[in-house]
């Protein structure tokens, strides 16, 4: 029986010979995999027939957007989850719910290999094989990019050579990723992190400088799940969609970091995630209003380590799981509605309230409202800083102890 290659598919040049150059490598049948996660472009069935124009037994073509904006989108929002308190995970969230598919379709044709097409520089790499090792741990998984020597020059002589349907004319001088959560840049002048960004990179965003006037909208939430704009109820997806077009024609979302990979690498990059940012400044002061004190700080732990993980291929690990159980509880509070004023690339909270809300008026007010007690105060910081008087009393007997010493020797 003749062995069978499943193989992450994008439509695009290295993909697109990697199926010829996996069938003449190792004989294989190669079955494409393309997943639309929100990223645009050209129409699913134009990708599923270059795969089979290009050489493959089989191309399947999914339409995951939806599946995308609920269980992946979803629970980062809830998460807030930014690597390095700026990115929002634009690639990072992609690619599990692609390894899910491309492990399903393995076992359910009988494939023994996976295969993508990433480079040893990336984090993808990790990202694929590590999330493939956790859902099919016996599957074995190639890279010809990366482990063959398959350089952009190389492949375009391969695509000639075989009379492959890619256009090169429409090469970008950038490599671009981009879905539903956002768009991410990296390559070629910005490789010098002295340059700075120029307009053409941008696609998801208008310049912040030229924006009209700003946009006021409520968004509402239920435990921690966006679920109407301005009191329209939407679905996930309809809702990041909506986000994309009003908070990108405000500029907002433009980021451009210098990154630490997984793989022990500096990276210059430039993204733009207009919904992404917006609705995790809502869901974060919504969280701040409805969560009690101990909870939000612990919260904050957990998230960051819940954005480490997801950015470091770890989707389907046990601790993610374990945090993604915790994170649902943290949330389970998060309703309610927040006002969010977006103008000139910002995404600026004007207003919050929610039934669920720890805010108290009449503790908070400084005027002939107050129910606070402020006589109950003078004790609470006597107690409050009882070990801190009790340890700079120790430290300094110590001290002069030990200058005595000094002076008697």
């Amino acid at each position: 029986m003749t062995s069978r290659v499943v193989l992450a598919y994008s439509g695009g040049l290295d993909t697109s010979v990697a199926i010829g150059w996996i069938a003449e490598e190792t004989g294989a049948e190669v079955i494409a995999v393309a997943a639309d996660v929100g990223q645009g472009g050209e129409d699913l069935e134009v990708i599923r027939q270059r795969a089979l124009e290009c050489g493959a037994v089989e191309s399947v073509v999914l339409d995951a957007k939806a599946e995308y904006a609920e269980e992946y989108c979803v629970p980062a929002l809830q998460a807030n989850a930014l690597y390095m308190d700026a990115y929002p995970l634009v690639s990072a969230l992609s690619r599990p719910l692609i390894v899910k598919h491309l492990a399903r379709v393995a076992l359910d044709l009988g494939a023994d290999t996976v295969a993508h097409g990433c480079t040893g520089k990336g984090n993808d790499q990790v990202r694929f094989e590590v999330g493939l090792a956790a859902l099919a741990p016996d599957i074995r998984v190639i890279a010809p990019v990366r482990d063959s020597g398959m350089t952009r020059d190389k492949a375009i002589a391969f695509a000639e050579d075989k009379g492959l349907p890619i256009d090169q004319s429409k090469r970008s001088p950038y490599s671009i990723d981009q879905n539903l959560w956002g768009r991410a840049v990296e390559t070629g002048f910005l490789e010098d992190p002295w340059n700075a960004p120029i307009e053409d990179l941008y696609s998801y965003t208008s310049d912040p400088a030229t924006a009209g006037a700003p946009d006021e909208l409520t968004i509402s939430f239920t435990a921690g799940v966006p679920t109407a704009v301005d009191g329209v109820a939407m679905a996930p997806l309809a809702l990041v969609e909506e986000l994309n077009r009003r908070a990108g024609a405000q500029g907002v979302g433009r980021l451009d970091m210098v990154e630490d990979r997984l793989i022990g690498i500096k990276s210059r990059e430039v993204y733009e995630a207009p919904a992404a940012v917006a609705l995790i400044a809502a869901h974060r002061e919504l969280q701040a209003m409805t969560a009690e004190r101990d909870l939000a700080r612990f919260t904050r732990t957990v998230q960051q380590r819940w954005t480490e993980l997801v950015y470091d291929g770890l989707w389907f690990s046990p601790l993610k799981r374990a945090l993604d159980t915790f994170l649902l509880e943290a949330n389970a509070t998060v309703t309610g509605d927040i006002r969010l004023r977006l103008s000139a690339g910002t995404a600026v909270v004007t207003g919050r309230r929610s039934q669920a809300s720890l805010y108290d008026y009449g503790l908070a007010t400084y005027d002939s409202a107050d129910t606070f007690d402020q006589g109950l105060a003078k004790g609470f910081v006597e107690l409050w800083g009882l070990p801190s008087r009790i340890a700079a009393r120790r430290d300094a007997r110590l001290s002069s102890r030990a200058h005595g010493s000094e002076r008697l020797g």
